[in-house]
């Protein structure tokens, strides 16, 4: 099985992707294939609300040539998938708000790309609206009628300089656990009977 977790922070390998590798150790623990693809320095624009994939049915986005078409195409192909991202003023990346709009177009245009997959939103803050941004996710997730573990807390990360979140030992044991019950999941749906 594979999960790959697409990283929204602008900063490489910064608090949000420390998160979220350590997520898909436990997967890799579990011996699962992961990858970790980060957004940043990827172009990745918003929704142009043209509609071409409603129009073509082709699993990929028309309105704008860039990097969001390989993002799809990885979560077509994952059994699930991580949606990380740092908190910008209570919210979502921009760069994430862009490739879940998009995507989501997608999936919604070719019958359910996403259904059934399991995801995970994961997020690191400095100090306040984390919440808010992993609602932002967890909608995504709800609305593409994916299945959803939890942790044994919210799936949250603090810090402000890069590596800080290394010393969040409840955030770092929340991912350890979210990426333990996401493993077990997916074995469990991996081993459902056909048909479900």
């Amino acid at each position: 099985m594979r999960v790959v977790a697409f990283c929204g922070s602008a900063r490489r390998n910064g608090n949000t992707s420390i998160l979220a590798r350590t997520v898909l150790g436990e997967l890799e623990s579990a011996g699962m294939e992961t990858e970790l693809v980060q957004l940043a320095g990827k172009d990745i624009r918003g929704c142009l609300a043209c509609r071409k994939c409603f129009e073509k049915k082709d699993r990929r986005c028309s309105g704008r040539e860039d990097d969001v078409n390989d993002c799809i195409e990885k979560m077509i192909q994952a059994d699930g998938f991580i949606l990380a991202s740092p908190t910008y003023f209570a919210d979502l990346t921009p760069e994430m708000k862009a490739l879940m709009d998009r995507a989501g177009y997608v999936a919604r245009a070719n019958d359910g790309l996403f259904k059934r997959k399991v995801g995970a939103a994961v997020v690191a803050a400095r100090r306040a609206g984390a919440i808010h941004a992993f609602d932002s996710m967890n909608h995504f997730f709800f609305i593409s009628e994916m299945i959803v573990p939890g942790s044994n807390y919210w799936n949250l990360g603090f810090g402000l300089d890069k590596g800080d979140v290394e010393k969040d030992e409840e955030g770092l044991q929340t991912m350890k656990q979210l990426g333990k019950n996401m493993a077990w999941l997916l074995e469990k749906l991996n081993h459902r009977p056909a048909g479900e």
